[in-house]
């Protein structure tokens, strides 16, 4: 997805992205590297209702680690912060519960789509995360099979809640902002 005209990019408390997403990336990612710190990337998509439509909020979560040192012959990390990059958007068209789920799915997977040649790039680690629920009396579980195969069948890792962070709290409070 090329800057979409309909999704406008910021970066939380920073304003809005001029340049388009990949290159904005790209600079954060060759800061942290420049540093000596390794990145994980996370999207996750939330949508709230609004007015006579939905609010959808796409948030990728930029982590940066510090490497501590070997333990066991694996390189620890210091977790260092992260960066909140977020896209929104209204649309007035009220789908179904599963319909909006996998709508969520769709956006996260076409952004990452868009950032691909970074990922593989530098080799970042990276994950999908899907506001869908394992659990069988959630609302949103209507759609987690659905959601974590379309995740997964188009390569990507893939969370769900309680660890879909990127998508129930990051996307959720940009929803609700």
């Amino acid at each position: 997805m090329e800057q979409n005209k309909e999704i406008l990019w910021k970066r939380v408390h920073h304003g809005v992205i001029t340049e388009p997403l990949i290159d904005y990336l790209e600079m954060l990612v060759e800061e942290q590297y420049d540093l000596g710190n390794k990145v994980k990337i996370c999207i996750g998509t939330d949508s709230q209702k609004k007015g006579k439509g939905y609010k959808y909020a796409v948030a990728i979560i930029f982590e940066m680690k510090k490497p501590m040192g070997l333990e066991n012959g694996k390189m620890v990390y210091k977790g260092m912060g992260a960066k909140v990059i977020s896209g929104t958007f209204v649309e007035k068209y009220k789908p179904s519960l599963q319909e909006r789920m996998l709508k969520e799915v769709q956006l996260s997977i076409d952004v990452s789509y868009s950032i691909l040649p970074l990922l593989e790039l530098y080799e970042i680690d990276f994950e999908i995360h899907a506001d869908v629920n394992p659990d069988p009396m959630a609302g949103s579980h209507v759609a987690l099979h659905e959601a974590v195969g379309f995740i997964r069948g188009m390569g990507f890792e893939c969370k769900v809640k309680p660890d879909a962070y990127a998508a129930s709290s990051g996307a959720d409070k940009l929803c609700n902002g």
